[in-house]
């Protein structure tokens, strides 16, 4: 079992940076971890994912070049860095943990151990 919380959501301007974090009890080389988020009217949409064992991370078209993803394994903290915020990055966003297969899972559909979210509201 894996715990996963998610913190620092919050309220910002269009324009402007928000930093998220997830604390997991425990980070093994085989996981992958990543964000995901539910937008209201939207399909839940994968964000970003890191691969434990190597770094590599996969974004999505949405957040390329405007969000960072990095794991401190030390710390077991995954951070969400997310820059030049606009409205439509208004909603919930959860932490995922899912087991490496050959590849990343899904995050959004297929993660093992998730959190509660926390929102974010970019307002115009």
């Amino acid at each position: 079992q894996v715990t996963v919380v998610e913190s620092g959501g919050g309220s910002v301007q269009a324009g402007g940076s928000l930093t998220l974090s997830c604390a997991v009890s425990r980070v093994y080389s085989g996981y992958c971890l990543g964000w995901y988020r539910t937008v209201s009217g939207k399909q839940r949409e994968a964000v970003a994912t890191i691969y434990a064992a190597d770094g590599s991370t996969t974004y999505a078209d949405s957040a390329k070049g405007r969000f960072t993803l990095s794991l401190d394994t030390a710390k077991k903290t995954l951070l969400l860095q997310m820059t030049s915020l606009n409205p439509e990055d208004t909603g919930r966003y959860y932490c995922g943990v899912g087991l490496y297969r050959q590849r990343c899972p899904a995050i959004e559909s297929d993660a093992r151990w998730s959190g509660q979210g926390t929102q974010v509201t970019v307002s115009p």
